[in-house]
């Protein structure tokens, strides 16, 4: 929003939709007859509707700012215009003016997470609603912005760079419908804001006001509740708040109770971050004012949620006492994935506790053909499931057969998820000495059953082989490292908050 300087009493801002007259205690908006493709306000009709609907919506989180629309007459007595008035708001107070002073800004966030919580679970809910919530519904409005862009003759984006942000989106799209359909099952599609920016909420004494609600298209404002705070959470982390951004989104999950993975707020901010993108684009092109580094910016956060939202497919393998195990439980305890182990499962499909003893001779009793394969079809199962719903999985198993990495490797790319291979590997004298140690696991192997399966593993030039004969930090590391590569790990920060049973 771009201010013209009046004094203290006056000063006129004006947005590509809009042009604001603050005078004194009040605030007049103008529409601007303008069309965007995204709305249409070339005639008088559709300005006075969306000034009308703009105060009818505000009135949900700023009821004592909005307080109607005034018709501007002409010199001929007749109506020529319309404007909305409100009651003009602190500047000092403005949430962005207080993150840029340093200004502590999280009990004030903790209070707007609860008004947005609030007013979604209000939110009425109808199929013409739930359908913007939808995978196909947020595919058509990427799809959209990409084709604006591109439009332009002179955008501020490389053509590559939307090339990847493009080729991205739609890779997690296309691979989580059930995410989507779930969502729109718990009743997680909501009429909400539609704009939130840090710019357009004020922290009074009394509570937060957050203005500037969506009004011009309802579909943009029919969308999931997180992919709407995931508008506020992109601006914190535009102001140079990733640590409030986080903070916001934890609050509001915790207030609505919402199972969505990390990987889903990802998207969503991305998206916002695209949006903004997009408008910047269209400001440059419109005024030529400069907002191409503006652009450029978003779409770098843009890039960097994507990448860090990705989807992936872990298989951690070696033979036993290489400590596959142990570098599994590691990656999951830091990337906050979800892990399944083979030993764990073949013994659930026995129907006896994960602790409990069955040894035998390799190839025979628990251990023979039959149950591996189903243990291993039980495993890529689940794990189907969790990466269609935008769950990064780790499937902790030997992996000696090269036909269960195939059936992995066709897994990732049904789901559209990324796959990474990593093969454990030590000195014989330390897993023999591991092995020795071994008590009450719930692994079952011995030191002859490695040696037989160390036999018999088939080659694998598509793992990474990671060293486990020194400390468990150095393994780690060097599994982050293959891991995080594909996203240039810029913030997986976002991690589901863990919540307290009922």
């Amino acid at each position: 929003m771009e201010a013209l300087p009046m004094g203290p009493w006056a000063q006129i801002k004006e947005t590509h939709i809009a042009v604001v007259f603050m005078l004194g205690d009040r605030v007049l908006k103008l529409k601007k007859p303008v069309d965007l493709g995204f709305l249409d306000f070339t005639t008088r009709e559709a300005r006075r509707a969306a000034c009308h609907r703009e105060v009818e919506l505000n009135r949900r989180l700023a009821p004592d700012v909005y307080e109607g629309v005034a018709d501007v007459l002409g010199p001929d007595g007749e109506v020529c215009e319309h404007l909305v008035v409100m009651r003009r708001m602190p500047e000092e107070r403005r949430l962005a003016v207080m993150i840029r002073l340093g200004q502590p800004v999280e009990e004030p966030l903790l209070r707007i997470a609860r008004m947005i919580a609030s007013m979604h679970a209000r939110s009425p809910h109808s199929p013409r609603i739930d359908r913007q919530g939808g995978r196909a519904a947020l595919q058509s409005r990427w799809s959209a912005s990409f084709d604006q862009i591109r439009a332009l003759p002179d955008a501020a984006l490389e053509p590559e760079v939307v090339t990847e942000i493009e080729r991205l989106t739609l890779r997690f799209l296309r691979g989580r419908d059930p995410l989507f359909a779930a969502r729109v099952e718990e009743g997680r599609i909501v009429d909400g804001h539609g704009d939130l920016l840090a710019e357009d909420i004020f922290c009074l004494d009394d509570g937060p006001r957050i203005l500037d609600c969506l009004e011009f298209d309802e579909r943009l404002r029919f969308l999931d509740g997180l992919d709407d705070v995931a508008f506020l959470a992109m601006d914190l982390e535009r102001l140079g708040e990733p640590r409030l951004a986080e903070v916001f989104l934890h609050r509001y999950v915790e207030f609505t109770a919402d199972p969505a993975p990390p990987s889903l707020w990802h998207h969503y901010v991305a998206y916002r971050a695209f949006v903004r993108a997009k408008v910047a684009c269209l400001r440059q092109r419109q005024e030529g004012s400069g907002s191409a580094w503006q652009a450029r910016q978003f779409a770098d956060l843009t890039l960097r949620h994507l990448r860090a939202g990705m989807i992936t497919l872990v298989l951690v393998g070696g033979t036993p006492g290489t400590g596959k195990s142990t570098l599994a439980a590691a990656i999951a305890d830091r990337l906050g994935y979800t892990l399944l182990n083979s030993d764990r499962v073949r013994k659930e499909l026995a129907g006896i506790a994960p602790h409990q003893p069955a040894a035998a001779p390799f190839g025979e009793g628990l251990y023979d053909r039959e149950r591996t394969e189903r243990t291993y079809d039980e495993l890529l199962s689940r794990a189907e499931r969790l990466l269609r719903h935008g769950e990064p999985v780790i499937l902790d198993a030997s992996w000696i057969d090269a036909e269960h990495r195939a059936a992995a490797e066709q897994l990732a790319q049904r789901t559209f998820s990324d796959l990474v291979a990593l093969r454990c590997t030590a000195p014989r004298q330390i897993t023999a000495e591991r092995l020795a140690r071994r008590t009450g696991g719930v692994s079952d192997a011995d030191q002859a059953i490695a040696e037989t399966m160390a036999a018999r593993m088939a080659p694998w030039p598509a793992a990474t082989e990671i060293d486990t004969g020194a400390t468990a930090g150095q393994a780690l590391e060097q599994a982050l490292t293959v891991i995080c590569a594909p996203s240039a790990v810029t913030s997986r920060r976002f991690r589901r908050p863990q919540m307290e049973p009922g």
